[in-house]
């Protein structure tokens, strides 16, 4: 393996760490932000679900975004562009409602606060697929795994140091530790060079490179496209639903003891760090990629059948159960890869990146359908989620089985309009 690999593994790795890293800040630091920006009460849960839909909003335009620019210019220019727009993004954070007068009559602090979330988001839609694209790119096909489980697997520890930091900053310094952070990593991305595999396709001047519409032209693409998307929704669904909404889950289950949604977070993600290991390792030894997605994702049946049905005593086996539910969501590089290998390398970026956005964005009709169940129909906070948790389990499965087997798949291929992309193999 050359050094320029090894950099780039390192450097796409350390990428995600800090995406992982303000993802998790931004729920760490919302009520003490808003708290000290003035906000109370009630209007604490109503502000935060505006600017993380903000925030949402920026993955969603920045998914597309950031894979187009790594389909038509390079993925380089993809990394470099997203680390600085959320790098600049966090820092701009860390003074609302300090910008002076000037700022303050045209927008409130906490449309300042919007705004720089949208941004941010928008700059860290193209980490993990942009990341994870490279790598893919430039290591050979038998060992490729390895590689993006390097990433994930680094990158999901971003969540316990997001919460390390916070213990030391103040809600602006923390944000402003991030910013800086993600710059001191910008630094060390002008070292990567670029994927052959994308140089040898830049220079065919036939190729349409980056057209986010031949996904939706083609039935076998757009299959593909949105089974890779919809095989991700179990891994949102957990963490939207079972562990945001823990405490009153706990409660309704009958768990002695108070549970806090922090610590539910902290052990979801320690389950995903050491299941993205585990993962990767497993879908090298059996050669698949849809075999080490489908056993994670019976896994994580059978896990949210001891959590809504198994007598949970007190909060150490909630807890307990919180981590196997993530060790069994950790799919997630193993999701991001399987879409980089299913397209050509002209529009192969713009699908890594925008796949994980999209399952992001789901999050949205899959709460609203838990609100649905528990607020309109009247069912019970339990009830209302074990349905919409056997939903996205069907779909996900449903999906696995349309996706094509990747795990051999020579990646230096185009996608046409003429006929159905072929892989060599």
């Amino acid at each position: 393996m050359s050094n320029n690999v090894r950099l780039a593994i390192f450097v796409a790795a350390l990428g995600y760490f800090v995406d992982v890293f303000d993802l998790i800040l931004f729920s760490i630091l919302r009520v003490a932000s808003l708290t000290d920006l003035g906000v109370k009460g009630d209007d604490l849960v109503t502000v935060g679900t505006y600017l993380l839909n903000w925030q949402m909003a920026g993955f969603l335009v920045g998914g597309v975004l950031w894979g187009v620019i790594g389909d038509k210019v390079g993925r380089i220019e993809l990394l470099f562009g997203s680390i600085l727009l959320y790098s600049v993004g966090n820092i701009l954070n860390g003074f609302v409602g300090q910008f002076g007068p000037g700022v303050d009559a045209v927008l409130s602090p906490i449309d300042q606060y919007a705004v720089l979330r949208f941004v941010t988001g928008i700059g860290l839609a193209g980490e993990i697929g942009g990341g994870i694209t490279l790598v893919a790119e430039l290591l050979p096909k038998n060992v490729r795994g390895y590689g993006t489980t390097i990433v994930v697997a680094t990158g999901v520890a971003g969540a316990v140091a997001a919460a390390l930091v916070y213990e030391y900053f103040t809600w602006r310094g923390a944000y402003i530790f991030g910013g800086v952070m993600g710059l001191g990593l910008l630094a060390l991305r002008l070292s990567v060079a670029e994927s052959g595999i994308f140089k040898a396709v830049a220079a065919q001047e036939d190729v349409a490179r980056g057209n986010f519409l031949m996904l939706f032209n083609n039935w076998d693409r757009f299959s593909r496209y949105m089974n890779c998307i919809l095989v991700g929704l179990p891994i949102w669904y957990s963490l939207a639903i079972l562990v945001t909404f823990s405490p009153e889950i706990a409660k309704a289950l009958g768990v002695a003891g108070p549970i806090i949604a922090g610590t539910s977070v902290f052990w979801f993600y320690c389950g995903i760090t050491i299941g993205s290991v585990a993962n990767g390792l497993f879908s090298q030894m059996v050669g698949s990629r849809k075999l080490s997605i489908g056993a994670f994702l019976f896994g994580l049946v059978l896990a949210l059948g001891y959590f809504f049905h198994a007598p949970l005593a007190d909060t150490s086996a909630f807890y307990a159960v919180i981590f196997v539910i993530g060790f069994c969501t950790a799919y997630w590089a193993m999701m991001v890869t399987v879409a980089a290998e299913q397209f050509g390398t002209n529009l192969r970026a713009t699908v890594a990146t925008s796949v994980p956005n999209f399952v992001r964005g789901f999050t949205v009709p899959i709460t609203m359908v838990f609100a649905l169940l528990k607020d309109q129909f009247g069912l019970g906070i339990v009830e209302a989620a074990e349905i919409v948790g056997i939903g996205v389990a069907v779909i996900a499965i449903i999906a696995l089985i349309g996706l094509r087997e990747t795990f051999h798949v020579d990646l230096d291929y185009i996608e046409t309009d003429k006929k159905p992309a072929k892989e060599k193999t």
